[in-house]
């Protein structure tokens, strides 16, 4: 520190000797001054005295005196030092808890700016000021404020930790280094901490990256989330719209239903309410004319009962209801007349549904070739990879571990682990084949079963009609007609392998809640030729879209 009222400096006031102001300063012969009581422990230690500082030695130990001078100057520069010390104390900051504070404030402690590694010390601004401008308290260590100095010092050689140990990872102090550690390869504490700093910023780097990396993917996740929704919004509103136009169809059908029962049910009221009233009619003549007949025969008038007779002895005229029923209508077949009407309807709104649907999984089509690696050496491959047949004569090919040595089967190269993907293949004029796909890790030698648990996920034709999906146990697929062309969708993450008859635009069968966790392949098989009656070839075709689809 320096003293702002005079033109001294603290190195004129320091002892060499305890690098301090002085106390009791004094002069010897050579001219350097010293405290009194450090020169006089000096040279109590020494077998000689000699200068400490120009190495002059003295053949008789020297009286020793007080300065007055320089110490009347030092008690100057010490009030002066003060005075600044005071007001630069209440300009620095208090040590704060959880700060390191400094070690030589007495009373309130201040903030330390450093700490000294070879003092094993730390020092706010007006106590670090002489390892600043002192030249021999320069070459000490200073690093920023830590606490426990101690544990910078060699726990067995109480010296400072300035070497590091590669063998071992751990820090050393030069005794260290020539006992224990003396095979080792030690390099300065520095050249380690520099090293060290260079790999934590490497490490710093690589976790940025890796934060990025994860922000991004949080993004994606975001968009799929919007994606999904805006799809699953899409999807409601388009399924709302159906089931109302179906509810709609169906109270309609539901309501003319209705109408043809009451319509008959009115019908027949109506006729029952003619032949009542016209029944009813002929009562009231036949009651007038029985009244008539029963005055007539209790009159005593004979030429009255004579003369009236004739009119009064016969019936009036009425009808012969004899033949005359009320037949109840009949309503066998009303009610499934109505749902046959209503099952036509719901049966062309399956098939704009299906038609739909089939555009839309046609957008994932992906392109196919065959793997002639997997192809079983009975097998035929057309040059461009995309047709198989079978044959009886067998190829002459190696073995690998790749290829279906007993079953007639193939895969594509392609292999899907995400998304989804589309694509069509041609049966026509075939009686047996089998189609799907298949994991990476499946067996390819020997016997193989068909099912989803030894990883396929299949549907196959035998004898010309009988389908089938090999869901382990097969589940048997009614068909209305064979299909010509059969498209493969695949959705990883949902789980989902459907098939479907392109011409007919119908979906043959889903695979739901599948779990997949591996490569999966496209799978083919044509089945055996049966002497030509299917020797036509699977034929791996392109999607023949004529309308567009907007997702």
């Amino acid at each position: 520190m320096s003293a702002a009222s005079c033109l001294l400096t603290e190195d004129q006031f320091l002892c060499s000797i305890c690098l301090d102001v002085f106390t009791d300063p004094v002069t010897i012969p050579c001219g350097h001054n010293f405290c009194k009581s450090c020169i006089t422990e000096h040279w109590e230690t020494s077998t000689m005295s000699q200068c400490p500082n120009c190495k002059k030695l003295f053949s008789t130990k020297p009286d020793l005196e007080v300065n007055t001078f320089i110490s009347e100057m030092v008690t100057q520069f010490r009030q002066s030092a003060q005075q600044e010390a005071s007001s630069s104390s209440s300009e620095q900051q208090v040590s704060k808890p959880g700060e390191v504070p400094c070690d030589v404030c007495t009373g309130t402690k201040l903030k330390a700016l450093k700490s000294c590694l070879v003092c094993l010390a730390s020092y706010c601004h007006t106590h670090l000021e002489p390892h600043l401008t002192a030249s021999r308290l320069q070459r000490h260590q200073l690093i920023d404020p830590v606490e426990n100095l101690e544990s910078w010092t060699c726990e067995k050689h109480d010296k400072l930790l300035e070497l590091f140990c590669k063998n071992d990872q751990m820090c050393v102090c030069m005794l260290c280094s020539v006992t224990d550690h003396r095979t080792h390869d030690v390099v300065p504490l520095k050249e380690e901490y520099e090293r060290k700093k260079a790999e934590l910023g490497k490490t710093e780097a690589d976790i940025q990256q890796m934060i990025q990396k994860r922000r991004l993917k949080i993004e994606e996740i975001k968009q799929s989330v919007e994606l999904s929704n805006k799809n699953a919004d899409r999807e409601m509103a388009e399924g709302v719209q159906v089931f109302s136009a179906l509810k709609e169809r169906v109270e309609r059908s539901q309501a003319q239903l209705i109408h043809t029962v009451k319509e008959k049910q009115r019908e027949t009221q109506k006729q029952a309410e003619g032949f009542i009233k016209e029944l009813q009619q002929e009562i009231s003549e036949l009651e007038k004319r029985s009244s008539e007949v029963e005055q007539l025969s209790r009159s005593e008038d004979h030429l009255h009962l004579l003369q009236n007779f004739t009119s009064l002895n016969s019936t009036p005229p009425t009808k012969d209801w004899t033949g005359v029923r009320v037949h109840p209508p009949s309503y066998e077949g009303t009610v499934v007349r109505a749902v046959k009407q209503l099952e036509e309807i719901l049966r062309e709104e399956m098939e704009e549904l299906f038609e739909a649907e089939l555009e839309r999984v046609q957008q994932y089509e992906v392109d196919v070739t065959l793997d002639p690696d997997t192809a079983n050496r009975k097998l035929i491959l057309s040059d461009d990879g995309k047709q198989v047949y079978h044959s009886d004569a067998k190829k002459d090919l190696p073995d690998k571990p790749e290829r279906f040595d007993t079953s007639l089967n193939v895969l594509a190269k392609q292999s899907f682990s995400s998304g989804r993907f589309y694509f069509e293949v041609q049966v026509k004029g075939k009686t047996a084949w089998t189609l799907g796909v298949a994991k990476e890790s499946i067996n390819r030698k020997g016997k193989i079963i068909l099912s989803p648990r030894n990883g396929y996920w299949t549907i196959w034709l035998r004898n010309e009609n009988e389908y089938e999906a090999l869901a382990g146990p097969g589940v048997r697929l009614y068909l209305q007609s064979g299909p010509e062309k059969v498209g493969v969708f695949v959705d990883y993450e949902e789980g989902l392998v459907s098939f479907y008859d392109v011409d007919a635009v119908s979906l043959i069968y889903s695979f739901t809640g599948c779990s997949f966790t591996e490569k999966l392949y496209p799978y083919f098989s044509p089945y055996k030729n049966k002497s030509g009656e299917n020797s036509a070839p699977l034929i791996i075709s392109p999607v023949d879209q004529t309308d567009e689809y907007d997702p």
